[in-house]
């Protein structure tokens, strides 16, 4: 997307993201000091659960800072990447705390403890209705940023895990399956680990300047080949500058050695890109040695997404 677009994370104000994470961080000592009394793992695993949006709700607020800061002589290209670097640890620290519900999990299994059915209820009754509003509050900019999108989808996943608490503690209450409270915590982790890890991959991709996953690479290298006035281009490269903006550039072999008609050709070309694959930063230079540019490396051939 082009620089000029407006992004549904920046329409969400700041003030929505401190009371979201607020709101989370009380609904997290609420649920583990539940948790503790009741002696339910699924309590306390809804709450680590809540804690980790907390978190991420912060670090989105403190990367969306930085990543408003303009380009420097350290940081040419900007701060933009800032926002995906605390999706890069959020989702990071969401997988670790999946796998630790598992373990606990087990070891709850193998050292059964008593569990209080109407504490699990009420908090986890208290834990759906604050998920709700939270995912409410953060729904605006859920759009178009990874890290709010990420945070969002987590609040929807709390709300389903305090449903299921719910069920928990009321099979605990009615008719003693305590196992229940085991079961729920499995399938919280278990959704946990699928968030963390659906996510990581494009995260991942985004950091190491791959080309996007909404860009067929060999579409827009037949797309500047067809530009009037293009003989041949090599050396082609796409990446993202951050989450919202890509960049081009490549070596363009032009069929008229004249600067004007390049010129033109670069501006067809510009308009191309941004209209078409949404690429706002495209740098293109003139070849002129094209006995040269057959003797120079080629990009291996990309399949097609």
């Amino acid at each position: 997307m082009s620089a000029g677009h407006d992004h549904g994370a920046e329409g969400m104000s700041d003030a929505r993201l401190v009371w979201a994470v607020i709101v989370n961080v009380g609904l997290t000592v609420a649920q583990i000091v539940g948790g503790i009394v009741s002696g339910s793992l699924a309590l306390i695993a809804d709450a680590l659960h809540n804690f980790s949006d907390a978190a991420s709700l912060g670090l989105a607020l403190f990367a969306r800072k930085i990543g408003r800061r303009p380009a420097d002589k350290l940081m040419t290209f900007g701060y933009g990447r800032a926002e995906v670097v605390a999706a890069l640890i959020n989702l990071t620290t969401l997988v670790i705390v999946g796998f630790y519900l598992l373990i606990e999990a087990a070891t709850r299994y193998l050292d059964p403890q008593p569990i209080e059915g109407w504490t699990i209820v009420i908090v986890a009754g208290i834990a759906l209705i604050v998920d709700v509003a939270t995912a409410a509050m953060v729904h605006k900019g859920s759009k178009d940023s990874l890290n709010i999108k990420a945070a969002f989808l987590h609040n929807v996943s709390d709300a389903l895990a305090s449903v299921g608490v719910i069920v928990a503690g009321t099979l605990i209450l009615l008719y003693h399956l305590y196992v229940a409270d085991l079961i729920m915590t499995v399938l919280i982790a278990a959704y946990v680990l699928y968030q963390g890890f659906s996510l990581l991959p494009k995260t991942i991709k985004l950091l190491m300047g791959a080309v996007p996953d909404d860009v067929e690479f060999d579409a827009i290298v037949r797309a500047l080949g067809d530009i009037e006035g293009v003989a041949s281009l090599h050396h082609v490269h796409i990446w993202s500058i951050d989450e919202h903006h890509r960049s081009l550039e490549a070596h363009l072999v032009p069929s008229e050695r004249s600067l004007e008609a390049f010129e033109a050709v670069k501006a067809d070309a510009r308009r191309m890109l941004e209209q078409r694959f949404s690429i706002g930063h495209a740098t293109l230079e003139a070849c002129l040695d094209v006995e040269g540019a057959d003797h120079e490396p080629r990009l291996p051939a990309h399949p097609s997404k």
